[in-house]
């Protein structure tokens, strides 16, 4: 019998949900690595939706559990279900919507809210000891949540390769310690059981993200 990863979707798209392609590189190498993920997200309406092709918000309303049952292809359950006794690891992919529907974080930064559905699931897994995987910009809800932690979001440095290095200093604000990482690196915090990595952080081919996530999973199994 494979490990059970529970995964947290936050809706379907890079500006106010999940990023796809993360999302799919998680599943994928899941499934490589013989494990059985359980796709959740909650079941609340999204901060707002983007138009992909203008990248400008639209007046339209959609639910996260409805938007990310698309990635899911239907085979989702609401986060509210989630019991961590079954699961073995925990992965939530990046994407704006980690920062918009999840928590209040690209509004608030430092000082946002974390849905409080996440951050008891987050909670029950540390506390259980079982292992949490975070790409992207999802490495700032351990960071909110678990001061003193090790993360990467990539480098500390804002230049065209990290356009959005600043989350690594405002990270480092939170008390947390930023480990600069290559796109196709993860870092593992042994003591709290938390595996990162950049992802589409970095201005990076594809198939490197694709691969630094792969790492990612690898960890957070072997772990498990």
């Amino acid at each position: 019998m494979g490990k059970r990863v529970a995964v947290v979707l936050a809706g379907c798209g890079v500006y106010d949900g999940s990023e796809i392609h993360e999302a799919s590189a998680v599943l994928v190498h899941l499934s490589r690595e013989g494990a059985q993920a359980e796709v959740y997200a909650p079941n609340v309406e999204q901060m707002h939706v983007v138009d992909h092709v203008k990248g400008q918000p639209t007046q339209e309303k959609r639910n996260v559990l409805v938007e990310s049952a698309r990635i899911a292809r239907g085979n989702i359950k609401d986060l509210a279900t989630l019991d961590v006794k079954g699961l073995d690891a925990l992965i939530i992919p990046g994407g704006f919507g980690v920062a918009k529907n999840l928590s209040t974080w690209a509004t608030q930064g430092k000082n946002c809210v974390i849905s409080k559905e996440v951050e008891d699931v987050l909670k029950a897994f540390h506390a259980a000891k079982k292992p949490i995987g975070l790409c992207c910009i999802s490495p700032v809800l351990a960071a909110k949540i678990f001061p003193g932690c090790e993360l990467t979001v990539g480098h500390d440095t804002e230049c065209e390769k990290w356009p959005y290095a600043k989350t690594a200093e405002t990270m480092k604000e939170l008390g947390c310690k930023h480990i600069n990482k290559h796109v196709t690196e993860t870092h593992v915090d042994v003591k709290n059981k938390l595996v990162t990595t950049s992802a589409f952080m970095c201005n990076a081919p594809i198939h490197q993200i694709h691969d630094g996530i792969g790492k990612m999973v690898k960890e957070v199994v072997s772990l498990a």
